[in-house]
């Protein structure tokens, strides 16, 4: 297990037991108070529980070393532990819709509001804090098993947040001799509303994964991160790919070389490349170079003297995103079609 997958795994152990406890907490708080809008704050906590357990078990084997079955490794299945997530996610917000309607249809008093918004704030701050800091560890890390969970649990404070001033209301309204029951369906439907689109949002992330939709920001450190070590012999880029498996990066890209360079000198700026690239991303990165040998074309962007110089040095290529994502090696002065992988 690597670092970056031991410190992923170990958070995501924070992440479910911190739930299983604040799941607890949250019942507790609706059987005191018997408040819709505060069950549907502890149906989502099952959820965060139950999702955090799959996401335990995905950072676990996500973290084994590839074998013959899976020589690529085992990191695919955070996408399909992100999209179970989100899925559940969904699933909750319309249950929680469910029983608001309900409740609208059939009202019911509140009890002990007091103790039961104490409760509920305790456990948004918990929630909150957790969930920023497993955002933050998966994306350092690329983890979107984790980083769907930190997700999970900051749309679980955003919506104890919109409980926590809609009771708040109801409770000083009732101090003041106002019955304002009403107001904590509506609450539950706006919150199961808003969980549902989050947990829509989840999903979409993670089936972006498994289409191998690419990543601008990464892409776009890649693209630095070639500019900022750029060897003399690397005349041009092309074909760039970058795909996630985990926390591993598996980088694929062809590059153009000199006419005349030998066997060992491409070995010698393969070994650069790699080096260039790890000190960006680290060690959890899986490369391919592809060389291949200059054009008559390559000329005007090649620097180095040799038998088979066809015209003068010209300007270096210009590397970015777009360029260097192209399937094809580019050629001074004629018309290239440029990708815009925004819009792909």
């Amino acid at each position: 297990m690597s670092d970056l997958s031991h410190e992923n795994y170990n958070f995501q152990k924070i992440v479910f037991i911190v739930g299983a406890l604040l799941l607890i907490i949250k019942f507790i708080a609706y059987f005191i108070t018997n408040s819709v809008a505060i069950f549907t704050d502890a149906m989502e906590s099952i959820v965060n529980v139950v999702a955090g357990g799959i996401g335990l078990y995905a950072l676990y084997l996500s973290a084994q070393p590839a074998d013959k079955s899976h020589p690529f490794g085992h990191g695919r299945v955070e996408l399909i532990s992100a999209t179970v997530e989100g899925a559940m996610i969904t699933v909750a917000g319309v249950l929680i819709i469910f029983e608001a309607v309900q409740d609208l249809m059939d009202p019911k008093e509140i009890s002990s509001l007091d103790i039961g918004l104490l409760l509920i704030i305790f456990a948004a701050a918990v929630n909150f804090i957790v969930g920023t800091f497993a955002v933050r560890i998966g994306r350092k890390n690329r983890s979107i098993a984790l980083e769907a969970s930190g997700r999970h649990l900051r749309t679980d404070t955003l919506s104890s947040v919109g409980i926590i001033i809609g009771l708040s209301i109801v409770f000083a309204g009732s101090r003041l001799g106002h019955d304002l029951y009403i107001l904590d369906p509506i609450i539950a439907l706006a919150v199961g509303t808003f969980i549902i689109i989050t947990g829509a949002r989840v999903v979409k992330k993670a089936m972006d994964g498994i289409m191998d939709k690419a990543d601008i920001e990464i892409l776009e450190k890649t693209v630095a991160c070639l500019n900022e070590h750029r060897s003399e012999a690397w005349i041009d880029i092309h074909n760039l790919r970058v795909i996630k498996y985990g926390s591993r990066l598996h980088i694929e890209l062809h590059v153009t070389l000199p006419f005349d360079m030998t066997v060992t000198e491409m070995e010698s700026e393969n070994r650069l490349l790699h080096e260039s690239v790890r000190s960006i991303f680290g060690n959890a990165v899986d490369l391919i170079m592809m060389p291949e040998p200059c054009k008559e074309f390559s000329c005007a962007h090649c620097t180095r003297e040799c038998s088979a110089r066809r015209s003068d040095f010209t300007e270096k290529m210009n590397w970015n995103v777009n360029t260097l994502s192209q399937g094809r090696q580019h050629a001074y002065g004629n018309r290239v079609v440029i990708w815009d992988l925004k819009e792909r």
